[in-house]
């Protein structure tokens, strides 16, 4: 990063953080996840899959994105909210891989055979556990219902306690261009606490192989707010990290929710960090990365200079999906596995969130839809102008008002009023025909864009979110 870019970041007080340290959506979709209704079912989801298939879609087709939930981990992490199956037993994939080949040929059906595919993301759980044979398979199947474009972005999330350099070897000669590991902590205590045992060392040789072997890029995922964590433990981390120079790294904020969460209610709450604590991990994680020459993406993305992620970002061409910040355009995107989420035109679609219900659906040639949302016209005009702010932090009036035939001003004039105070507090700039989010303002990106959800107005229990902070 250059001397001139490093000028524009305003320092951040502990007062501001401390005074925006609120609950709030990630905004990977507008609306939330959480408002999805069991209203839309599989009848609805191939609807819009049909939709899409007659081109009766308004602006053209958007490209076709896939993702792939294996929900399998040999061994639970104690923060983890993601859906999961806990088991050694590896002969429980075979069954899995079955169903999933049953629901690609669902889509395929519809949609038609071969339809080009610009971004394919496997996550989990621990998409590793798959065997070489079993990802082989998996890669197969969605080869011969789908044409991976080239260019495509293809990658995998990797657990590195359960890889090796030769496994790495594997997955890219197996398509996989982009590679993703879950580092969170390297601290032995903190590791300890959560139940998550790895070396710096380990995971040092494992990126230092997946750059040998060519990946595109290379993530590293981070979590602040952890049990037994300190500023300074934290920090060190974060000099760790900076020292084995990921390509991107995603530094999320734990939410501790033990009532949603099972696991959680094996961490003791009182060897979780204060408020004051977790303020400075993350203003202290922010300067680190970006005194050692990381670009600030945006909430919790960072990326070397030369990551396209952060070209994207100079030239206002940055995206946002369920799996965070992207270069690509905005796509429909297939969620395939249980409980994946996915987006097809103005709707959102769920699968079932067990594995029984997700089998017996399939085992009935039924997609495994069990919730999901049509978006009106409402939604459809906020969405523009949040993911406008997340994505570019700018909106401009006029388009969004020729893109959907309102007047800003009088639409959102409550909102309006409400950005004042943001304002006031350097977040964003207030012109006659824009809002401007400022530098200070894409460090709480969220907080800016919260006031046009629709649904917090209405709802202000939010304890099912993150903290922003």
């Amino acid at each position: 990063m250059s001397n001139a870019n490093q000028e524009e970041i305003p320092v951040l007080t502990e007062e501001m953080l401390r005074r925006l340290d609120r609950p709030g959506p990630r905004y990977t979709s507008y609306p939330t996840a959480d408002r999805f209704v069991e209203a839309f079912g599989p009848a609805e989801y191939a609807q819009a899959l049909q939709q899409r298939a007659s081109g009766a879609v308004v602006g053209g087709v958007p490209p076709l994105s896939i993702y792939v939930h294996i929900p399998f981990c040999e061994s639970v992490c104690y923060y983890c909210a993601c859906n999961k199956v806990i088991t050694r037993h590896h002969d429980k994939a075979a069954q899995y891989l079955e169903a999933l080949s049953v629901e690609i040929g669902l889509h395929a059906d519809v949609l038609g055979a071969g339809k080009p595919v610009s971004q394919l993301h496997l996550g989990g759980g621990t998409p590793t556990f798959l065997t070489d044979d079993e990802l082989a398979r998996l890669i197969a199947d969605l080869r011969s219902k789908f044409k991976i474009a080239p260019d495509a972005e293809v990658s995998i999330e990797v657990d590195p306690r359960t890889a090796s350099p030769q496994r790495l070897a594997v997955l890219a000669s197996l398509g996989f261009n982009r590679i993703s590991f879950g580092v969170q902590d390297f601290d032995p205590e903190v590791q300890k606490a959560v139940h998550r045992i790895q070396s710096f060392e380990s995971v040092r040789e494992l990126m230092d192989a997946a750059r040998k072997i060519g990946f595109e890029s290379i993530n590293a995922d981070l979590i602040y707010g952890l049990p037994k964590q300190t500023p300074e433990s934290f920090q060190n981390t974060v000099a760790q990290i900076a020292e084995l120079r990921p390509d991107r790294i995603a530094l999320y904020s734990y939410a501790h929710l033990p009532q949603r969460f099972k696991p959680q209610r094996r961490i003791a709450v009182e060897h979780l960090p204060p408020p004051d604590h977790r303020i400075k991990m993350l203003g202290g994680a922010i300067a680190g990365f970006i005194s050692h020459g990381y670009t600030y993406i945006g909430m919790d993305h960072f990326a070397m200079p030369g990551d396209s992620l952060a070209a994207a970002k100079r030239q206002g061409r940055l995206h946002r999906n369920f799996q965070g910040y992207s270069t690509q355009p905005d796509c429909d995107l297939i969620g395939l596995g249980v409980s994946a989420i996915g987006k097809m035109g103005p709707t959102y679609s769920q699968n079932a969130k067990t594995l029984e219900e997700y089998y017996d659906a399939l085992d009935h040639r039924s997609f495994p839809t069990v919730r999901g949302l049509s978006l009106d016209r409402d939604d459809l005009v906020r969405r523009a102008v949040i993911m406008a702010l997340m994505c570019q932090g700018r909106v401009v009036f006029e388009s969004i008002e020729l893109a959907h035939l309102i007047r800003m001003k009088e639409y959102f004039r409550q909102e309006l009023a409400d950005m004042v105070e943001l304002q006031a507090l350097g977040l964003v700039e207030l012109g006659d025909d824009s809002i401007q989010v400022t530098a200070m303002g894409w460090y709480f990106v969220r907080a800016v864009a919260m006031v046009f959800d629709r649904h917090l107005r209405v709802d202000q229990v939010r304890e099912r979110f993150s903290r922003i902070i």
